[in-house]
């Protein structure tokens, strides 16, 4: 059970504005969530600011992008642009956020126990729920992706299951590594083999003839929509997509507070944000404006049974990585607060090793069940982004900046206070409102999914590779 939070003595302007001046960083033997950092244990609090960036930027990069093109689809070029940028800037504030409450409050290492600040046992365990649905979720559409890959890569040569069953296995091994410091090279792979992967497809569907699905027997002509038509549920879920895409917002917490000076987490931040949204753009704008209504889901299906192969076989290990680095936040979540206070949780023990290693095969596992029972590559995104992407990305950071400074600012209140007080509140009940929207949505289409003429089922040994 975790240990009950104390507030932090190292305490900085709770002022977004102020994050990184006059704080000092802890001592490196001793960690306000870890404890003592012993010599021959493992060192959780040893990743550097480029290496954070790249944390940041895995979290979030990978599966989201690839369902761009279609989401571009359902809203049309115009609002998937506005809405992609608006959502991109909203999580970047929350993003923010997260480091300035951290540098606020030490002792926290998850949004639950941001969550047990503000609201106590009841906010803790709700923020703990939605963290854990959210990632596990996330590792669960991450083996799912790795599936759809290996399946285009041997021409469907074996079940489906099985190879979802392969990508649970590599899942477990590779994200029982105990630390973020020796994750961080893998994430860098993995960033780099996803934006090689999307850039090849991307240039692929501007210089092919038309898609491999568009009619054969008439003059081409992209189908392109600069506003779509969409359903109330078909916008939601379309939304509940690009919020999937930049909600590793629950993530940082963990990630800052294994850095070794989270002063440079800004740093870190302005550039993830900054490379993943010009990479979401591009992606999104020109595959869909050269594919138009007949972009495949994911899109690396977009350009042809070549292409198709070789960006897939670039994108493995990014796809592989998501899963390894997901499963590997929620394990470390369980983990830290079943052995929070204890000796055991930085010295190389059997109650260590055993705790860290049940913790890491229960979440692969359970991430393998639902990779398994809901195989539907854009069902599993926009329910996981709608029921809790949101709930991580939103409504937590709105409540954190009114709790750091609403005492201070209410006695003589200014402009930009009153101004941020309202963005505030916003940020809370736009929250609110796409959490439960976009989870209607999302479910109402995994239910069509199950009722379509062929559509794919639990368990199942259908090819997923060729989804449109």
């Amino acid at each position: 059970m975790a240990k009950e939070l104390k507030p932090s003595s190292s305490h900085v302007n709770g002022d977004p504005e102020d994050i990184g001046s006059g704080d000092t960083v802890e001592d490196a033997q001793h960690d306000a969530v870890f404890g003592d950092i012993k010599d021959d244990g493992p060192n959780y609090r040893n990743v550097g600011w480029l290496g954070t960036a790249g944390l940041m930027m895995k979290t979030q990069i990978g599966l989201g992008v690839l369902s761009f093109p279609s989401v571009f689809d359902t809203l049309g070029m115009v609002p998937g642009v506005i809405l992609l940028c608006s959502i991109a800037g909203i999580t970047t504030w929350s993003n923010y956020i997260v480091g300035v409450f951290k540098l606020n409050h030490r002792h926290v290492y998850g949004v639950d126990d941001a969550g047990q600040l503000m609201f106590g046992r009841i906010g803790k365990e709700l923020f703990a729920i939605a963290f854990m649905g959210m990632y596990v979720m996330t590792a669960g559409s991450a083996m799912l992706s790795i599936s759809i890959c290996l399946n285009a890569l041997s021409n469907h040569r074996t079940c489906t299951a099985v190879f979802v069953a392969v990508a649970f296995v590599m899942v477990f091994i590779l994200s029982s590594i105990r630390t973020l410091g020796r994750i961080t090279w893998l994430a860098m792979i993995g960033v780099g083999a996803i934006i090689v992967a999307v850039l090849t497809v991307t240039i692929a569907t501007g210089v092919q003839d038309r898609p491999p699905s568009a009619p054969r027997d008439v003059a081409w002509q992209s189908d392109y929509k600069l506003f779509g038509n969409p359903t109330f549920s078909q916008a939601i879920s379309a939304v509940s997509t690009l919020i999937f895409a930049y909600a590793g917002t629950g993530a940082f917490f963990p990630i800052v507070s294994e850095m070794r000076d989270p002063r440079l987490y800004p740093r870190a931040l302005a550039l993830c944000q900054t490379v993943i949204t010009v990479i979401f753009l591009v992606v999104g704008i020109v595959v869909y404006y050269y594919c138009g209504s007949y972009v495949a889901s994911p899109a690396l299906g977009s350009a042809g049974t070549t292409i198709k192969k070789v960006s897939y076989g670039i994108a493995l290990p990014g796809l592989l990585v998501s899963g390894i680095l997901l499963a590997h936040v929620s394990s470390k979540y369980v983990f830290v607060r079943i052995l929070r206070g204890s000796d055991h949780l930085t010295s190389n023990t059997i109650i260590h090793w055993a705790t860290w290693l049940g913790c890491s095969f229960g979440v692969s596992i359970v991430a393998y069940i639902l990779a398994s029972s809901i195989p539907v590559f854009n069902g599993i995104v926009s329910l996981a982004g709608a029921l809790f992407g949101t709930l991580l990305s939103f409504q937590p950071m709105g409540c954190m900046w009114l709790y750091d400074n609403w005492a201070r600012g209410k006695g003589s209140p200014t402009w930009r206070w009153r101004l941020m007080v309202c963005w505030s509140i916003f940020v809370i009940v736009a929250g609110t409102f796409l959490m439960i929207a976009g989870t209607y949505g999302a479910i109402l289409g995994i239910v069509d999914s199950y009722k379509a003429e062929g559509g794919t089922s639990a368990w199942s040994c259908a090819d997923n590779s060729n989804s449109s």
